[in-house]
């Protein structure tokens, strides 16, 4: 890094719920898309958020939108584009209506209403199953804790999708490093792309719900997120394809166990063989606001 610094403008967004401390959060740093890796990179440690995202002009779009965990930039993710576009519309930078992000997995179109975003993740791509037993250890449970094959699906960031028998087993999972370091063997040169095992079962946490899901995270990134919006959307393409919801509308519900409780709507476009994509909708609080002095 450089000693040179310049301002910045952000936004601390709680991204899937209208509530402070709520749902998952997010600085935005408006302008920032033109910094380093390694600035993005301190940024969100600095922040002990699991995501960032940085802004920026684009020529094919109407903004551009850089993605950042603690531990690399990834191509695309839900909570921080709900955060962004509730960032910008609290500026605003932006008015009611449709608008497109360009991200590093392709053109996401956004609808706003009122206060609720709706981002329409691109069609999903269905990697590799895993076996039952590989995924399981690197959450501490049996294959017996799991319905079906877990399989690794994206509709712009790659996860492994197992649904669970039941809350029990969800609320039992815990990380195990060293499941997850053979789980990534097995997984072989694509590991590095594939985020940790999304864990889902088929009621709320809530009666509102009809999903519930967690995810743990593996260091530097905080133990566990609270909403992932970006996992919400591969795993209702994986629902709707293996036939586990009867409809392609349904509410996901993330974070209750964390006293962060988030809530999508979802609905998956297409049939069953022929999915087209996936809008999840949610809304954004913005709980602080400010300058960042970053180096360039």
């Amino acid at each position: 890094m450089t000693n040179i610094l310049k301002s910045f403008e952000f936004d601390w967004i709680d991204a899937f719920t209208n509530k402070p401390f709520g749902g998952n959060g997010c600085a935005v740093v408006h302008g920032g898309a033109e910094l380093s890796v390694d600035t993005c990179l301190s940024y969100v440690r600095e922040t002990s958020l699991v995501e960032c995202t940085f802004t920026g002009p684009s020529d094919v779009a109407d903004i551009k939108v850089r993605y950042f965990l603690a531990s690399r930039e990834i191509p695309f993710a839900g909570h921080p584009t709900i955060a962004t576009v509730a960032a910008m519309r609290s500026r605003g930078l932006i008015g009611e209506g449709p608008l497109v992000l360009e991200t590093l997995a392709g053109l996401v179109s956004i609808i706003v209403e009122g206060d609720n975003i709706q981002m329409t993740q691109i069609a999903p791509k269905f990697g590799p199953k895993v076996p039952a037993d590989i995924v399981a250890a690197v959450g501490g449970l049996t294959a017996d804790d799991i319905v079906g094959e877990p399989q690794v699906v994206s509709t712009g960031l790659p996860f492994c999708i197992t649904v669970l028998k039941s809350v029990d087993a969800l609320k039992r999972a815990s990380l195990n490093l060293d499941a997850l370091g053979r789980y990534n063997a097995h997984l072989g040169q694509t590991a590095n792309d594939i985020m940790e095992p999304f864990w889902v079962v088929q009621e709320g946490a809530t009666p509102e719900g009809d999903t519930f899901s967690r995810l743990l995270l593996a260091p530097p990134s905080p133990l566990e997120d609270p909403f992932t919006g970006s996992a919400t959307g591969a795993m209702a393409a994986y629902m709707w394809a293996n036939g586990l919801i009867t409809e392609p509308t349904f509410v996901a519900e993330q974070g209750h166990g964390m006293g962060r409780a988030g809530q999508a709507q979802v609905k998956v476009s297409g049939p069953r063989d022929g999915i087209t994509g996936v809008d999840v909708s949610g809304e954004g609080f913005v709980l602080m606001s400010g300058t960042v002095h970053l180096p360039i």
